[in-house]
Order: structure tokens, then C-alpha cells, then sequence
């Protein structure tokens, strides 16, 4: 089975859930999307495909979201997906990709559906 985790190796439930993964066994494609970045169709399908709205997949905790005005009534998706492709960091994490779905894994228990 094809596992990617969308990974911040400074993030403790990112972490957890790639130890969890690798725990069964399976070395997953970790993709430090810190490193990497994102591009805005790409965050768009991986939304779509767990999900997720931008707004439900903005970092609140300990990110600049609010100070940039991001978690105000009235801000679009659009802008949210905007900032995360400038500010990778306000993804919030970790996603992972399996044949059996995508999830956003906070809290890490949403692992089990898609192992």
C-alpha cells in the first residue's frame, strides 16, 4: 500500500502518526511540505480529497493566522489558500494519502480509517 504523509517533523502528532505508520510495517513517502512548499491546486485537491475546507485546514495554534487577519468572518478560501502557498506552516498537520482516502490525522486516532 502507497502511504504519503504530509509531514512537520517538528510537530509532535506528525510524529506520532508516522510512527504509527511505520509501526505496521509500511515506509510511507514523507513529504516535509515545510521544505517543499505547496502549490494552491495541490493543497485544493488534497482538501477536496479529505475533506476539508481551507478554513478547517487553517493552523490556528501558535501560527500567525489571526495576526494576518486569516481566521476574521468574512475571509475566503481563496485568501486562505493564497497564504498557505506563501506560509507553508499554516497548514495544519499532518495529512495523510491512502488507497482507502486522505485525512487530515489531528487527532492522530483518524489514522486507523485509511490504515
Amino acid at each position: 500500500m502507497t502511504i504519503t504523509i504530509y509531514h512537520n517533523p517538528a510537530c509532535g502528532t506528525s510524529r506520532a502518526v508516522l510512527a504509527a505508520i511505520r509501526a505496521t510495517g509500511q515506509e510511507p513517502e514523507v513529504v516535509e511540505y515545510l521544505k517543499l512548499g505547496w502549490s494552491k491546486p495541490q493543497l485544493q485537491a488534497l482538501f477536496a480529497a479529505a475533506g476539508v475546507t481551507a478554513h478547517e485546514a487553517l493552523r490556528r495554534a501558535n501560527s500567525p493566522a489571526a495576526g494576518m487577519g486569516l481566521t476574521a468572518e468574512g475571509v475566503t478560501a481563496d485568501q486562505i489558500l493564497d497564504a498557505m502557498v506563501q506560509l507553508p506552516g499554516l497548514v495544519q498537520r499532518p495529512f495523510v494519502v491512502t488507497p482507502k482516502g486522505s485525512a487530515l490525522c489531528r487527532p492522530a486516532d483518524r489514522l486507523a480509517a485509511l490504515l
